[in-house]
């Protein structure tokens, strides 16, 4: 898996272009060229991974849960993470702008 959610739109009744033209920050470019677009989605997560094991660690026995679980959730949409692609160089680049539902 390349940790790109294939569904597209990314959610119905919100429309972002599969195609950008943006900045490419990277030495190959440093100029406006076109980016495609994709929804970032996180990888799946490794259980072997020291924090992992630390907090299931931490979980076991008495004690209830250790850390604070949020549950004053006021927000009804989040901000995505969109992944653009320079279809010049290739480099790969994450950012944070659509508010989406």
């Amino acid at each position: 898996s390349s940790g790109i959610n294939a569904e597209w739109p990314l959610r119905p009744g919100v429309n972002i272009p599969k195609l950008r033209r943006t900045f490419c920050k990277y030495k190959e470019c440093k100029r406006h060229t076109q980016h495609k677009v994709t929804q970032y989605k996180a990888g799946k997560r490794n259980t072997k991974a020291l924090g992992e094991r630390r907090y299931h660690m931490k979980l076991r026995g008495y004690g209830g849960q250790p850390k604070p679980v949020f549950r004053k959730n006021a927000k009804t949409t989040k901000k995505q993470v969109l992944r653009m692609e320079c279809q010049n160089c290739h480099k790969k680049e994450k950012s944070t702008d659509a508010t989406l539902r």
